[in-house]
């Protein structure tokens, strides 16, 4: 058996032979132009060869690098434009054609450091060698401009970063300045000790603060106990006491009371005139009293908190107690002045931590600022030596090559080529072009041309192959033109039985109603519909054919039938008369058909009717099985129209005319609707099963058409005589 590649290419040569032909064809033919031109005149070519100098003594690391960077050589550089040119002008030729004749070869690293340069030239030795020697000087040249320009570059680049990095050093340095004028007083008492010694003489001055304080408050408690005031009460009868005004009111006060009181001893009534005065007067005393008591005490509203009787009182301190009251003042004024030495000293230990604390942030940000003056310096530093060796290099600078060979040259004849060679080789390569050109053709075509191409397809896409159909060949021209079985002895017919039987297997035997669609037309859809009913009227199954295809004419006048002429004119009343539509099948027992009323221009709304609902629900009862054919899926929805109606769907493929893009959106689409896809049948397969068949069938139907032919024969020669 042919492996599919094989056939396929033999396919795809049969259909592309006059392009294979053609194209062989070409190749030959250039290959006999190329046979047929005389010898090609000698040429002569220049050889010379240049050498790596050997570096001299250099003062400078930019040189030594200039002079090892120009060692690196390449045929772009040496062959540049001004350097084409030169020798073209030598040559009168155009630059380009320098170019494609000269042939540089830089040497390995384990080789002599030459380069050998090759120029070739049909026109003369004299013209070959001076061109040569032109185009090493100027390739010598050439060095040395490639390593002044890598030079002069290193200097422009280094003069341009210069006054940036000069800039970026002061701006550094102006940053550390600043910092260490803002800060360097705190760092330098850290660094000397000042810093934790303010901390600790701080803490030792609380500490004598607060002794001095306790020795206070236990003089203060003292004086309180034996006074029986506290420091305010004290200072204000100190202060009262001392005032003699107030003493002197308090005699008033204390002789107009003893006036009264003897008047009243007296029988005297307060309403008396002369007691009345002396009460005002005492009044007016006392009210002066209060308000000297307010001038002497001062702010501290003693005065006019304390009646006239407790300022008296008050004011009545003996020298003894007055010193006392003077002593707890004094001592209160001490204590208040060393609380605010405390909380002064206590705040300012507080500072003095909180600077400590941020101390280590400020000797990283010096150290910081510090190290990048350090590396800011040191790159200018950098630049500034580098700026100087690149300026010394310029005196150092001179060509990585000298010439070490002039130009010495050789006349070269290439051999003639034998024809026949030529034409075997084109002949040869006319094959290869030929048959690589066919594949790709092959390659290109969207086409199926085998059948194992199109099961591989359909496996991909778990459809099931559910019958393998031969190509139909028999000697009856009717039935030869359209492939439908007409004789039920046909050779044929025992493969659309084992279709029918694979249709109708496991889950499928209820299957009533089958539809039949392909993705395109000539895939022998209609033929398979046909044979499909007719094997299963065979088989003994009452079967009706539904010719659905409305868009189309009918095909029922290949089994002798005549569709009803109206029915195109009104096809829903011809759909709604079962009597009418349903043909009996004159020479196949067992089959009916539906012809189609078509062709139809208004198909949806023939198929969506209720009166082709009703003829499929009667047919569901009445017969074994129901075949539909419909259109192709490439050209309408009909397919999907009737597909609710039917049981489960059969796509029919065929190779040669079936197409894998086609193919794949027909099939991805009804797997993704979700639609009753039974499987795939595959038509003209050449069936090897088959072969011995169908050579039988042919001759034995030869056999008949000759004795059929002879008995026609002998009643015309009988006829004759008579």
């Amino acid at each position: 058996m042919t492996p599919p590649f094989l056939k396929r290419y033999l396919i795809a040569l049969d259909q592309h032979k006059l392009i294979g032909l053609a194209s062989f064809s070409l190749v030959v033919g250039i290959s006999g132009i190329v046979a047929l031109q005389p010898a090609p005149p000698p040429s002569y070519l220049a050889k010379g060869a240049l050498a790596y100098n050997t570096p001299l003594k250099l003062f400078s690391e930019t040189g030594g690098e200039i002079f090892e960077q120009g060692r690196r050589l390449n045929d772009d550089l040496l062959l540049a434009d001004n350097v084409a040119q030169q020798a073209a002008k030598q040559a009168q030729i155009k630059p380009q054609d320098i170019v494609r004749s000269v042939e540089i070869s830089f040497p390995k690293k384990d080789k002599p450091q030459v380069i050998q340069v090759k120029y070739s030239d049909q026109r003369s030795p004299e013209i070959a060698g001076a061109t040569l020697e032109v185009l090493m000087q100027q390739m010598v040249e050439q060095s040395r401009l490639i390593n002044t320009t890598r030079l002069r570059e290193i200097i422009k680049s280094i003069e341009t970063k210069l006054p940036e990095a000069k800039k970026e050093l002061i701006a550094a340095e102006n940053k550390l300045e600043q910092y260490i004028r803002n800060e360097g007083s705190a760092l330098l008492a850290a660094q000397d000790g000042t810093l934790v010694g303010g901390i600790t003489g701080s803490q030792q001055q609380q500490r004598q603060i607060k002794l001095e304080l306790e020795g206070i408050d236990a003089q203060i408690t003292s004086l309180q106990s034996r006074l029986g005031l506290n420091p305010d009460q004290a200072y204000a009868s100190s202060a009262l006491s001392a005032d003699p005004i107030i003493n002197n009111l308090r005699g008033q006060i204390l002789g107009a009371e003893t006036q009264i009181e003897l008047l009243r001893n007296q029988g005297y009534r307060d309403t008396h005139p002369e007691v009345e005065n002396l009460i005002k007067s005492q009044a007016t005393y006392e009210e002066m009293l209060r308000s000297r008591a307010s001038e002497v005490i001062g702010g501290n509203g003693f005065g006019e908190r304390l009646a006239a009787t407790q300022i008296r009182q008050d004011s009545a301190l003996d020298p003894a107690r007055q010193e006392l009251a003077n002593q707890l003042v004094q001592l209160q004024t001490q204590r208040d002045t060393l609380e605010r030495q405390l909380e002064t000293t206590i705040n300012t230990e507080q500072e003095l931590r909180l600077e400590y604390q941020l101390l280590p942030n400020k000797q990283l940000e010096q150290a910081r600022l510090e190290n990048q003056v350090q590396l800011k310096l040191q790159f200018y530093n950098r630049l500034e030596a580098a700026l100087a060796d690149a300026t010394a290099a310029e005196t150092e600078t001179v060509s990585s090559l000298s010439l070490l060979q002039p130009p010495q040259v050789e006349e070269v004849s290439e051999p003639a080529t034998s024809p026949i060679v030529s034409l075997l080789g084109g002949a040869v390569i006319g094959l290869l072009v030929s048959g690589g050109l066919i594949l790709l053709l092959a390659s290109l075509d969207n086409t199926f041309y085998t059948p194992e191409d199109i099961k591989l397809a359909l496996a991909q896409r778990d459809v099931l192959v559910l019958g393998e159909l031969p190509l139909i060949k028999v000697l009856d021209p009717l039935w030869e033109e359209t492939g439908i079985l007409g004789k039920p002895d046909s050779p044929y017919v025992e493969f659309y039985e084992r279709f029918r039987s694979n249709l109708l297997m496991g889950e499928n035997k209820s299957l009533k109603v089958v539809l039949l669609t392909s993705t395109i037309e000539e895939e022998g859809k209609t033929v398979s519909a046909y044979n499909l009913a007719i094997a299963s009227a065979h088989a003994g199954k009452r079967t009706l054919l539904v010719e659905a295809d409305v868009r189309s004419s009918s095909q029922a006048n290949f089994l002798k039938l005549t569709p009803d002429p109206n029915a195109s004119v009104e096809p829903l009343s011809y759909y709604s008369s079962l009597s009418n539509c349903m043909e009996l099948a004159p020479d196949i027992e067992n089959l009916y058909i539906v012809p189609s009323p078509g062709p139809h221009r208004k198909a949806a709304a023939i198929l969506e009717s209720s009166e082709l609902k009703r003829l499929f629900e009667d047919a569901k009862g009445r017969f074994d099985l129901v075949v539909v054919d419909s259109p192709a899926l490439s050209l309408c929805n009909d397919a999907l129209l009737l597909e609710p109606l039917a049981d489960g769907i059969i796509i029919v493929t065929r190779p040669g005319y079936t197409q894998e893009s086609i193919l794949s959106t027909g099939v991805e689409e009804l797997l993704e609707a979700e639609l009753p896809l039974l499987g795939a049948i595959i038509n003209g397969v050449d069936h090897p099963a088959a072969l011995s068949l169908i050579e039988d069938s042919l001759e034995y139907e030869e056999e008949e058409l000759l004795e059929t032919e002879a008995m026609k024969e002998d009643k015309v020669t009988t006829g004759t005589r008579r």
